[in-house]
């Protein structure tokens, strides 16, 4: 099983996000040693600027025009990337909200990868998915706690996991599971904990699900 970890806090072995989704592929390998992780942290990873040459790159490539040598070198930094997404059969995301959104590294990686004809299909009419990856669960931290009837409901706040959810399934991702841990970084440490612990426990229950 190839699984995709993908790590979007620059915070290292600080971050929530980062100590959860390990702990969950550590608990899944216990399980199933044939588990090969790809880790991709966009921190790391010196992503492409998604500049003049990538651009132009990208729309030459759905109309199968020729590029110049810059636009090809962009381009085949953008398809090992997405070649990632497409040699998984499993994926596992941590994210930390960041003014109530993604940090703007997992947005530039998704724009670079989510490309025409790749990761999905438009024929102008309708989208289709073109990843072929069964299984995803994204662990979502966020510093405080978003409920309906409060001044912070999750309908106005919460750009985090409505947008990644919804791009996972658009590209290809057929069972999703997410894990939102609120108060993850919280004035109360103590409430942090107990918020931590409870998404930890959570994700120990998704182990067989997500292995099987």
């Amino acid at each position: 099983m190839k699984l995709l970890e993908i790590q979007s806090s620059p915070r290292g072995e600080s971050s929530d996000s980062i100590s959860l989704t390990q702990s969950f592929i550590e608990a899944c390998k216990s399980d199933n040693t044939s588990i090969v992780v790809d880790t991709l942290n966009v921190w790391h990873e010196h992503l492409p600027e998604f500049d003049y040459e990538a651009i132009g790159a990208k729309y030459k490539a759905v109309k199968h025009e020729t590029m110049t040598e810059a636009e090809s070198k962009a381009w085949e930094h953008i398809q090992s990337l997405i070649q990632r997404f497409q040699n998984a059969d499993r994926i596992v995301i941590g994210t930390p909200m960041w003014n109530f959104g993604l940090p703007y590294k997992l947005k530039q990686l998704i724009d670079l990868v989510a490309q025409r004809n790749y990761l999905f299909t438009y024929d102008g009419k309708q989208y289709g998915p073109l990843l072929n990856v069964e299984k995803a669960v994204v662990v979502y931290t966020r510093g405080s706690r978003f409920l309906e009837g409060t001044p912070i409901p999750p309908s106005l706040f919460d750009h985090q996991a409505t947008y990644l959810d919804f791009w996972l399934q658009l590209v290809g991702v057929r069972d999703l599971r997410s894990v939102i841990v609120d108060n993850a970084w919280n004035q109360d440490r103590q409430e942090s904990e107990v918020s931590l612990a409870k998404g930890k426990a959570t994700l120990e229950q998704l182990v067989e699900w997500f292995l099987n």
